[in-house]
């Protein structure tokens, strides 16, 4: 895909504009995860209280994660929870590195999406809280785990970058 001028130049002098994009993305999908939790937590109290139906299928239940997104490879020791802070410090920064260049508009949702994810779960809640915050249950429609916004945006870009990877025209070798 060819660059517009604009975006040309953009990138001549540091970070694309699809790098900015996914940026704010990122500063969105934390901005929102920590808010919902925020509410979850301190107004809904839902630690110190029973399950709260919202729907026929959902409701909303207090569970403080100790593993990786959706429970997956528990951390229950102080080790296991600032090597979970530190390999996301990689990946973060990893994928900043990477937006900054960024030229194809899905990628940069989807790298926007991860990044906002990591730094809402595995950063800010693993540093406050020594685990995550999740409380969305969705267990009556037989989806087992119980997630948060952050799980939801890292899910969403990992999709993402998985259909832009399969949309993406295929290069002939160079002779």
């Amino acid at each position: 895909m060819d660059q517009s001028p604009v975006e040309s130049s953009a990138k001549s002098h540091g970070v694309s504009r699809l790098g900015l994009m996914a940026y704010a993305i990122a500063a969105a999908v934390v901005v929102l995860d920590q808010l919902s939790k925020f509410w979850v937590l301190k107004v809904l109290n839902l630690p110190h209280r029973p399950p709260i139906e919202v729907l026929p299928f959902f409701q909303l239940s207090m569970v403080w994660n100790q593993g990786v997104s959706f429970g997956l490879f528990r951390a229950d020791s102080e080790l296991g929870r600032w090597l979970i802070v530190g390999f996301a410090i990689i990946v973060v920064s990893v994928l900043a590195v990477w937006a900054w260049g960024l030229q194809r508009r899905l990628t940069a949702v989807a790298v926007g999406l991860i990044i906002g994810g990591a730094i809402g779960n595995n950063l800010i809640d693993r540093v406050r809280f020594g685990a995550v915050a999740d409380f969305l249950d969705f267990h009556r429609l037989f989806f087992p785990w119980v997630f948060n916004v952050a799980d939801s945006a890292i899910t969403v870009g990992v999709a993402l970058l998985l259909l832009d990877g399969l949309m993406r025209p295929r290069e002939e070798p160079a002779r």
